[in-house]
């Protein structure tokens, strides 16, 4: 059996997930990884703890599949936009205040480098013209600095830094080279001129990096799918169960394969607008010509479909941010305790409760009668690129029971699904056109999650055949490390497909839906309003 490997790195998980030369899941496997929460926005993890998640998922997914080593024909790797500091010989050095070695890793979700990326921000350097107008403490320059101004021994004995992908090539292959998709995304890599601007590193506090000609962030960059090296190196190989010298292409960001897995299904990619749902949400826009968006991330060059250009939105918590909602509510325990005696999680559990009492999939939006969230917990990433906005909640009754909290569920999705609309609409104005949505991600596999989603943006969502399109993303750059297929598009085209569509509802439902976007924009102006007073 011929078969090519996915290896996804999440927040929570490390994946792999085998399929055949036409897309289809031969098996998967996971396991959890460390993550470590300090006050002050700090949010850690260990690469020597992820490597061995990798390693472990890999063996398993192996096992299931009843696959020997001579059958994986190429391999891929995609994983969250997380910074990877590491020594000499490849060490690991503690990033933050716990002095601990091993916690090596600033998760992309960490933003103890607002204020970086605030005074950053203030320079308005040209290269922000290519990551919407505004960096993101999520981004890897203002974490850099942050390192550099906090933890000054600890930049200055730093061998590499890595995204999160590249260091799992790295890992993988032993060659450093970068992804065009992470240092162009995260990094401010200009792909369609080919280099770095060392005036934007001078500008900024991180002159040093320039002056050493970025020999420790990348010199070497190269497309998704790229082969590196000689492939597996005879260490990794045997820490995976693999064999040695397997191609490995190189990598992409996480949001980026379940792009990359699903855009391609059906028609002309830049029909369709990537919506990867998961503990984050991202969208994946794709253009001929760069579309600049005020608050959108990009436009990227060759990050996600080489030869094309992207812009990148979505919002720092989604499936996180339902979850919190739902927490929040007197009823979560209780529900909670009864999803897991059907053998369900809570949202599932919660979809069954209200899909129960909704006439239909779009008529569940009438649970929510009075009810509106706009669900920025963690901030609005775009179109607003504002890391201090904060969730609002309103319409909250003294109602205790579940039917309650389902009804909160539904307009914690509603709230999602405006927030796409409002990015949809904001692209759209600056040129940037969909006909659909291709979704992937944890958090939209519930078909009510679809419908729902379809019905917000009055845009029809296309889910894709495979149970897994970002496992499926990373298999095609093991298909192109590995000669299998000609490139990304041909890629695409032969393992991606899709599954069933969601239209979006009509009349009455579409109506109510277009009244409840309304309010959902009037609440996030209540909400800047409320801060500018209090503010000052």
């Amino acid at each position: 059996m011929q078969a090519v490997l996915g290896i996804d790195v999440g927040t929570g998980s490390a994946r792999a997930g085998l399929f055949d030369l036409t897309g289809r899941a031969l098996a998967s496997a996971s396991h959890p990884i460390r993550l470590w929460r300090e006050p002050g926005g700090i949010v850690e993890q260990s690469s020597a703890d992820i490597w061995n998640a990798v390693c472990l998922s890999v063996r398993e997914a192996m096992r299931r599949a009843a696959l020997v080593p001579q059958d994986v024909l190429g391999i891929g790797f995609d994983a969250t936009c997380s910074l990877v500091v590491l020594g000499e010989s490849g060490a690991s050095l503690p990033v933050g205040p716990s002095e601990d070695p091993a916690r090596d890793i600033i998760v992309w979700m960490d933003h103890r480098a607002i204020g970086q990326a605030e005074r950053i921000n203030a320079e308005g350097h040209p290269v922000l013209d290519y990551v919407g107008g505004r960096i993101s403490p999520e981004m890897e320059t203002p974490k850099l600095l942050w390192l550099r101004e906090n933890r000054p021994e600890v930049f200055g004995a730093a061998w590499a830094f890595f995204d999160l992908a590249d260091f799992l090539t790295w890992r993988a292959t032993g060659d450093i080279a970068r992804s065009t998709c992470t240092v162009t995304c995260k990094w401010t890599y200009l792909a369609h001129e080919g280099r770095w601007d060392a005036s934007y590193f001078h500008q900024i506090g991180l002159g040093q990096l320039a002056e050493e000609q970025f020999v420790r962030i990348g010199t070497r960059i190269l497309e998704p799918g790229t082969a590196l090296g000689e492939g597996l190196t005879e260490r990794a190989a045997s820490e995976l169960g693999l064999l040695p010298g397997t191609p490995v292409g190189a990598g992409l960001i996480d949001a980026h394969a379940g792009g990359i897995g699903t855009v391609g299904a059906e028609g002309d990619p830049v029909a369709n607008l990537g919506y990867v749902f998961g503990t984050s949400s991202c969208t994946m826009t794709t253009t001929a010509k760069p579309v600049f968006v005020p608050g959108v991330w990009g436009p990227y060059f060759s990050a996600m479909v080489p030869g094309m250009w992207l812009n990148e939105g979505g919002q720092s918590a989604a499936g996180a941010a339902i979850e919190q909602l739902i927490a929040s509510h007197p009823a979560t325990q209780e529900a909670a305790e009864m999803a897991r005696a059907e053998g369900e999680s809570l949202p599932a559990f919660l979809a069954g409760r209200a899909m129960r009492r909704a006439a239909s999939s779009s008529e569940a939006v009438l649970l929510a009668d009075g009810l509106h969230v706009v669900p920025e917990f963690l901030g609005n990433r775009a179109p607003f690129a504002d890391p201090h906005a904060r969730a609002v909640i309103a319409g909250l009754g003294m109602d205790r029971d579940i039917d309650s909290l389902a009804a909160l569920y539904i307009a914690g999705l509603c709230g999602i699904g405006y927030g796409l609309r409002q990015i949809i609409e904001t692209q759209e104005q600056a040129g940037a056109h969909v006909e659909r949505i291709t979704i992937s991600g944890g958090a939209g596999q519930l078909p009510l999650v679809r419908q729902l989603l379809a019905d917000t943006t009055g845009l029809p969502v296309l889910s894709a055949k495979s149970d897994e399109p970002v496992l499926l993303g990373s298999a095609i750059l093991g298909a192109m490390a590995g000669g299998l297929v000609h490139d990304m598009r041909d890629g695409m085209s032969r393992l991606s497909a899709t599954g069933e569509t969601f239209w979006p509802a009509g009349d009455d439902i579409a109506a109510l839906h277009s009244r409840r976007y309304a309010a959902f924009l009037a609440l996030q102006d209540v909400a800047r309003s409320l801060r500018s007073i209090t503010e000052g």
